[in-house]
């Protein structure tokens, strides 16, 4: 059963998806949608990426959208924020994105998150990132909010693909999510439910 990442999110907030990618242009794309998808929906998206992929998506989005429109996305560069501590350290991690979205918490905006996870997957303990995608996973519950993390495909050996599948209910691919065999039913937001009811 595959479900439109849109109508997903729609139906419940609390949504945690892998994305593997292999090309940069079609992650460039993929990235795109989702931003153009956050701003459409008038909710911020906290995009954590690197500074490369971050100007080339400035330029197309000023093309497609208004300055006011631009306002919803909040850069953080993906390095500062995995590295914050001096070393990949879940806890430091945790603690920054905390910081980043507490004014969207306090003040109760709504949004969403993109998080590029990039590094040498080969010089990094897996037992780490599982920590923190389990950590994360469980903040995604708490609070409710979608985030999708982007590995590229290269640097994720099968090992730690099972690893990563563990913490993430949901995969996006090629535009669709297909969810993972445990959670194949993607329930409605109880409060839209009494809503339309």
């Amino acid at each position: 059963m595959k479900h439109s990442l849109p109508d997903l999110i729609e139906a419940q907030r609390n949504v945690h998806v892998l994305y593997s990618y292999g090309e940069r242009e079609i992650y460039l794309q993929t990235v795109l949608t989702y931003i153009l998808d956050s701003i459409s929906a008038k909710e911020m998206i906290v995009l954590i990426e690197n500074e490369r992929n971050f100007r080339q998506l400035m330029i197309r989005l000023k093309k497609l959208v208004s300055v006011e429109q631009l306002e919803y996305v909040h850069f953080i560069n993906s390095f500062d924020f995995y590295f914050s501590s001096g070393d990949y350290n879940p806890s430091s991690i945790t603690a920054y994105f905390e910081k980043e979205i507490e004014p969207y918490l306090n003040n109760k905006k709504p949004f969403r998150s993109w998080a590029h996870v990039e590094w040498n997957s080969s010089d990094m303990p897996y037992e780490l990132i599982h920590s923190l995608e389990k950590t994360i996973d469980e903040t995604v519950n708490q609070i409710g909010f979608p985030l999708i993390c982007a590995y590229k495909k290269t640097d994720m050996p099968a090992s730690l693909h099972s690893i990563l599948i563990q913490s993430h209910p949901y995969i996006l691919s090629e535009n669709m999510l297909s969810p993972d065999c445990e959670q194949l039913i993607v329930k409605p937001n109880m409060v839209n439910s009494e809503q339309n009811g």
